[in-house]
């Protein structure tokens, strides 16, 4: 680092910061295999001997995954027929079927593990054309398949808003279609996607064998809270609903603005946008706004199921060294020019220790006295139970949210090793 930065950054004194658990809802679904197993038995769902039944498999850090899969997969042999596996993720990964088949293995999802196979590839079929002239594109090996079976986390987007976000009809629109698809879905700019994916998504399941839709719904804590299975005619009508009931168990931070936010990564595992853009209040598109309000954003470290892609980081104004020796800015470069959302690849100020970043977002909060502050740090928006805030951070927490933000031990000075990295939530990583 260039001494002068180093002059500048080193008097900046930090706030104190005290450990708070933010109170959620945690109603996780147990037994989650027998759960699915038994809605899809309810359902009757048309899997006949000797068929070649394909599931989508995505990339996200969807809660349960592999087990889902897996009793996907499990529940198709049952029936006699082949389960096959799809990477189904845009262009994630990439843009290549090696890459996607990584990302399935940085989320558990094997060959091995699942007992099915794994067809990767970036080839895709045009099965129809939207009502604004737009090819529709679909997987070639799903295409080929005798049926699909859509499994995908519902949730709100991180970019545009309609009745239907992410969930199981992107996984038509998005997912399946692949680089090509994925690429006309976005074309109209994200303040048409929306329209875009009803679409696109319309046409699909028109054309398409769709066994059945699967979404999960997960709780403020990240964990599995509901599972619905869907019939092929119910997707379009129901899908909304689910994706209201997602919207209600979401977590948030209980402020709605502070000078400072700290998060201890990110990644394509935790959000397409490597940060909730709805939690953080920060979005890579003008389409959209809403949130909290955050002066300065840190970023201390890329996932490894992110397998190096940082999409995302424009939301970001300081990052670390370390973040930053992880990122291949190509393949956010990939997933930019796939979505249109520029931003996403934009570099923050890379500095290199955890303490000068948080020194850097420290100095510009305007505020002469860097003690008074208001930070708070957290793993990132994939989990937000518990927090460090600082006292003018704590005491910005409205009068309704207050009996949901409980203290737990004493303030202490932020806690850095001789390296300069922040060691809270057991970092850094051995």
């Amino acid at each position: 680092m260039l001494e002068e930065i180093k002059k500048i950054l080193d008097p900046i004194e930090l706030p104190e910061i005290v450990k708070v658990r933010q109170h959620f809802d945690d109603n996780r679904l147990p037994n989650v295999r027998e759960t699915l197993w038994q809605k899809m038995e309810e359902r009757g769902l048309d899997i006949r001997p000797g068929q070649r039944i394909a599931i989508t498999c995505g990339s996200r850090g969807v809660d349960q995954y592999p087990v889902m899969i897996k009793t996907v997969a499990d529940f198709i042999k049952s029936k006699g027929a082949q389960p096959i596996l799809i990477p189904a993720m845009g262009s994630h990964g990439g843009a290549t079927a090696e890459g996607q088949r990584e990302v399935l293995y940085h989320n558990g999802i094997t060959e091995e593990a699942m007992g099915a196979p794994i067809l990767s590839s970036m080839e895709v079929n045009q099965i129809g054309t939207t009502s604004k002239g737009l090819p529709v594109y679909i997987d070639k090996n799903a295409c080929e398949c005798d049926g699909i079976i859509l499994l995908n986390r519902v949730k709100c987007h991180t970019a545009f808003r309609g009745k239907i976000e992410s969930g199981i009809t992107k996984m038509t629109a998005i997912g399946l279609a692949k680089q090509k698809g994925a690429e006309m879905t976005h074309i109209l700019g994200f303040e048409n996607m929306a329209e875009n994916i009803l679409a696109v998504g319309s046409v699909a399941l028109e054309k398409l064998n769709i066994v059945c839709g699967i979404g999960s719904v997960e709780n403020a804590f990240g964990h599995l809270a509901e599972i619905h299975v869907l019939k092929q005619s119910e997707i379009l009508e129901e899908e909304p609903k689910i994706l209201k009931r997602a919207n209600e168990l979401m977590p948030r931070f209980y402020v709605d603005a502070a000078d400072v936010l700290v998060m201890m990564e990110m990644g394509k595992d935790i959000s397409g946008s490597g940060l909730d853009s709805n939690l953080i209040g920060r979005y890579n598109v003008p389409s959209i706004s809403g949130g909290p309000n955050f002066r300065a954003l840190c970023v201390l470290d890329l996932t490894d199921a992110s397998d190096h892609n940082p999409n995302g980081m424009g939301q970001a104004d300081f990052a670390s060294r370390r973040f930053y020796e992880k990122s291949n800015v190509e393949l956010c470069y990939v997933n930019c020019l796939t979505s249109t959302a520029i931003d996403t690849c934009k570099l923050p100020m890379i500095l290199d220790t955890d303490k000068q970043v948080l020194q850097a977002a420290v100095k510009f909060c305007g505020k002469p006295d860097r003690k008074k502050a208001s930070v708070i740090i957290g793993v990132s928006t994939h989990e937000m139970g518990e927090l460090y805030m600082s006292r003018a951070a704590l005491e910005a927490v409205p009068e309704q949210f207050k009996d949901r933000v409980e203290v737990v031990g004493d303030f202490m000075p932020i806690p850095f090793d001789e390296e300069g990295n922040l060691t809270l939530f057991g970092r850094p990583k051995k």
